[in-house]
């Protein structure tokens, strides 16, 4: 899974005053608390009592995305098996930054809780339904259109990454010769561009008790563009057997399924050498290794091929 964009622009952070004078507008006659969820720098997001969402653009490059993403939910809705939060209110918090208030989905993220079996056929009729739909109907609403990444270029970066965590312990950079410059060559992407969530990390996937996806949050980095990309945010969200389970049963071939496995494992090893050295538990390192492990499940499916 790439990196999240970075706004470009000059940045405002709202105050608690200013998110409280803004929620007693769009809900008048309630008194619902508010609290930040975490700040970002994509936008804030805050906790709106037990029901919503607020979620406030902090830059001008940031509210085209966020009202954007209002939008292509609205299109998604009907055809996607799993829910996306609906905007009860939108509009602008300060001149020219823009917000949504979002019907919060009932659930704990992919970080707190597994998905079962039933949870992955949610996530293959994600990925069907999102390949289903014409990106020229998306398109007209902002989504960009992106070409897929080299993963050669990839390989090369996550190399040093990977000498970098085996000198420090964390990983045996050995491993990371199982990708070769010819299964490179086979791993190309020949696939056709299709609607790519592209951000399905852990805390944008809602897990009920049960382990079924009832929610898929954040679309505001969508894309047109390469459907391995979705199925790397799988491996590093829930596991890569899980991922390629997912990608198989809605009906990706073995070539996509080990693309998106090794965007994942070359991003997750890039990513964890870039954070400093940390607690084995807790510090900035332990989401990060987490991830790592995730990716780098070995599958059966590595040991076959159907091009």
């Amino acid at each position: 899974m790439p990196p999240t964009p970075q706004p470009t622009g000059p940045t405002t952070a709202p105050t608690t005053e200013a998110v409280r004078r803004l929620v007693a507008t769009l809900l008048p006659g309630r008194r619902a608390e508010v609290r930040p969820a975490g700040a970002g720098l994509v936008h804030d997001t805050w906790w709106v009592g037990t029901g919503h969402v607020l979620r406030l653009a902090t830059s001008g490059s940031v509210s085209t995305r966020l009202r954007r993403e209002v939008r292509l939910r609205d299109l998604l809705r009907p055809h996607v098996p799993v829910p996306v939060p609906s905007s009860v209110a939108a509009g602008e918090w300060a001149p020219g930054l823009a917000y949504t208030l979002d019907t919060r989905l009932p659930g704990e993220t992919a970080e707190a809780r597994d998905v079962t079996a039933g949870g992955e056929e949610d996530l293959a009729g994600l990925l069907s339904a999102l390949r289903d739909i014409r990106t020229a109907r998306v398109v007209p609403l902002g989504v960009p259109k992106v070409l897929p990444r080299s993963l050669d270029h990839l390989r090369r970066e996550a190399g040093p990454a990977a000498q970098r965590l085996d000198e420090e312990g964390e990983f045996d950079a050995a491993r990371l010769k199982q990708l070769t410059a010819h299964a490179v060559a086979q791993l190309g992407s020949g696939a056709d561009a299709v609607l790519v969530h592209h951000d399905l990390k852990g805390e944008h996937l809602i897990v009920s008790p049960d382990g079924r996806v009832r929610g898929v949050l954040d679309w505001a980095d969508a894309i047109v563009g390469d459907p391995a990309e979705d199925i790397a945010g799988l491996a590093v969200a829930v596991g890569a057997r899980a991922a390629v389970r997912s990608a198989t049963l809605a009906g990706y071939g073995a070539r996509i399924c080990l693309r998106g496995l090794w965007l994942a494992r070359c991003d997750v090893l890039i990513r964890l050498a870039a954070v400093p050295r940390g607690p084995d538990t807790t510090g900035p390192r332990a989401l990060p290794r987490t991830q790592l492990e995730r990716a780098w499940e070995p599958i059966l499916l590595e040991l076959v091929s159907d091009g």
